[in-house]
């Protein structure tokens, strides 16, 4: 027997009255798997490319106050 097979038997064998609340159940975990996963804020901050001179951090104050 699959697994597809065992989850309908044992819906199969449920009270009518607990059905609605397998329905909601199943629902919220079919969604949360289709979700793409948010990134996290250190990936986010991996993304960043800053285009500088070399020695841009040393003279940070030059660069800034021109």
């Amino acid at each position: 027997m699959t697994t597809k097979e065992e989850i309908k038997a044992e819906i199969d064998s449920l009270n009518e009255e607990y059905l609605n609340e397998l329905y909601l159940l199943i629902k919220d975990f079919a969604q949360s798997k289709q979700q793409p996963k948010k990134a996290s804020f250190m990936s986010k901050l991996k993304q960043i490319k800053i285009e500088a001179p070399e020695n841009f951090a040393a003279h940070l104050d030059l660069y800034v106050d021109g």
